[in-house]
């Protein structure tokens, strides 16, 4: 298969490694992966910035691995709202965490940036709802002004 055909079937969750939690206690994880690259429906390098917070149980994430396996999206082809629900259903896949919340924000195009979010607390997502409250704060983007 050619790199040009490459979809987001492609995409092979083999390559994230789970590490033994190393203690019982509750803590969360937050990571963040400024320089995520893919390739847009028309086939043009997409950019986007990725943050997670994991609440963990009986396995945490392996940077590196997380590296490669973001790193092996660079030549496919996938939709924004195809791609977070390819990430967030591998990560609870292989991690099956205590509590998952991913966030992608999406560079401009065309002088629109989209904000992407899914977190396993949310009743739709099979979770209680103990942690997400909406705001509006969940929407607002943070941009510079400039003056002319």
């Amino acid at each position: 298969m050619s790199k040009e055909n490459l979809t987001y079937k492609d995409i092979d969750k083999s390559t994230l490694k789970a590490l033994p939690n190393p203690g019982n206690d509750a803590y969360e994880i937050k990571i963040s992966a400024p320089e995520f690259t893919f390739l847009g429906k028309y086939q043009q390098p997409d950019f986007a910035r990725i943050y997670m917070t994991i609440y963990p149980k009986n396995h945490i994430i392996e940077l590196k691995s997380l590296k490669h396996y973001f790193q092996s999206f660079r030549n496919i082809i996938v939709s924004y709202e195809r791609l977070i629900n390819i990430v967030y259903d591998h990560l609870v896949e292989v991690y099956d965490p205590g509590r998952l919340r991913v966030v992608m924000e999406f560079y401009p195009r065309g002088g629109i940036a989209s904000r992407l979010c899914i977190d396993s607390d949310w009743e739709i997502r099979g979770g209680e709802e103990n942690y997400w409250k909406h705001t509006q704060e969940d929407w607002s983007f943070k941009y510079e002004s400039h003056t002319i």
